[in-house]
């Protein structure tokens, strides 16, 4: 049929390889230019995210985190930086924010469960109202495992990006953003804890 035309049979064998070097692309993950194919610890963690913690979403790759100061118990001024060599879970709220109230004491029993060398809950409080209100609140719930950590000028939200309470980033031991979940979960649950040992495992 397209004997004599040898153009006609190169331009649709080139059309050919384009349409199936799309198809494998987009098979890959990258069929969408502006969204990168995920790294393989990322793939893992996202199909790790799952039941009470399926809002999680994994960055592409771990992303640096922007600079930013807050306080401990104690009243010293600590950065991510002093937990570097940790897998972190940085839980932004406030007492003023119901789904924030809730899930603390979930915090909580994760802290308990997963605390220690390598990983730590870093529940920072925004309230602009000091420590003792944080304090009183996190001894109402019995939330004993926490450490107390407070950014009273609400600084972490504006240069995480973390403008919806709670809001939950998972960092890396070398202190890079892994992934973040917009809003409140079960952080106690079997889903959440399965999800903390991979990450944990991932990231030795």
């Amino acid at each position: 049929m397209f004997q004599g035309k040898p153009k006609t049979i190169a331009i649709l064998a080139v059309a050919v390889l384009i349409a199936a070097g799309a198809v494998y692309l987009i098979g890959q993950g990258g069929g969408n230019p502006d969204r990168p194919a995920m790294s393989e610890a990322a793939a893992r963690l996202d199909a790790a995210a799952t039941g009470e913690v399926a809002n999680f979403k994994a960055k592409p790759s771990p992303q640096p985190m922007p600079e930013f100061t807050f306080e401990n118990a104690g009243g010293e001024t600590l950065t991510l930086a002093d937990f570097r060599g940790k897998l972190v879970l940085l839980n932004i709220w406030a007492t003023w924010c119901g789904p924030c109230r809730e899930e603390m004491p979930e915090l909580d029993e994760l802290q308990a469960a997963f605390g220690g060398e390598r990983f730590e809950v870093v529940a920072l409080s925004v309230d602009s109202n000091g420590q003792k209100l944080v304090r009183d609140f996190l001894a109402e719930v019995g939330a004993g495992h926490l450490g107390l950590y407070i950014d009273p000028a609400a600084k972490a939200n504006f240069t995480l990006g973390a403008f919806g309470l709670p809001t939950t980033l998972l960092i890396s031991p070398e202190g890079e953003e892994i992934g973040r979940m917009v809003g409140p979960a079960p952080w106690a649950s079997e889903d959440a804890k399965a999800f903390i040992a991979e990450a944990l495992d991932l990231y030795r």
